[in-house]
């Protein structure tokens, strides 16, 4: 499965996709990238005077590039429409904040995959490369 194919079988469309490019994935991780676009709504109130990527939109970020893209590229043809994706636990350490029209670029490595749940350790990068935020995260596919 190329990343083209693994970016049509997202379960997520505007306003919830935070994916713009997946730059590769393979067995053993993915990385993409997306812009926070100063349009985003959530940017007219976090904070008042001073727009701040919530962390929580952070973290969505982290798992739809390196967890779900990677999970779906695991599962590979076994995913089809009924198949449901969850997230299970998150650590994430917050280091950066992230501003409108800044891009990102997410690397995640595989910790394990079975029994159709994944683990992965993710960390985020600024444009400058440095860590914005970096932790594990998990989730399960339920392929039907």
């Amino acid at each position: 499965m190329n990343t083209k194919e693994i970016l049509q079988k997202l379960p997520y469309t505007t306003p919830f996709l935070f994916v713009d490019d997946l730059l590769s994935v393979d067995e053993n991780g993915a990385t993409g990238t997306f812009t926070f676009n100063e349009s985003l709504d959530f940017f007219k109130g976090h904070f008042k005077n001073n727009p701040v990527t919530p962390g929580v939109i952070l973290t969505e970020c982290m798992a739809q590039i390196g967890l779900v893209c990677l999970g779906i590229y695991l599962v590979g043809n076994d995913l089809t429409e009924e198949s449901q994706i969850g997230l299970t636990s998150t650590e994430i350490e917050f280091l950066k904040p992230v501003f409108p029209n800044e891009k990102v670029t997410v690397i995640s490595e595989k910790i394990y995959f079975r029994f159709n749940k994944l683990k992965c350790k993710v960390k985020m990068l600024n444009e400058k490369n440095e860590i914005v935020c970096e932790g594990t995260i998990a989730g399960i596919i339920k392929v039907n």
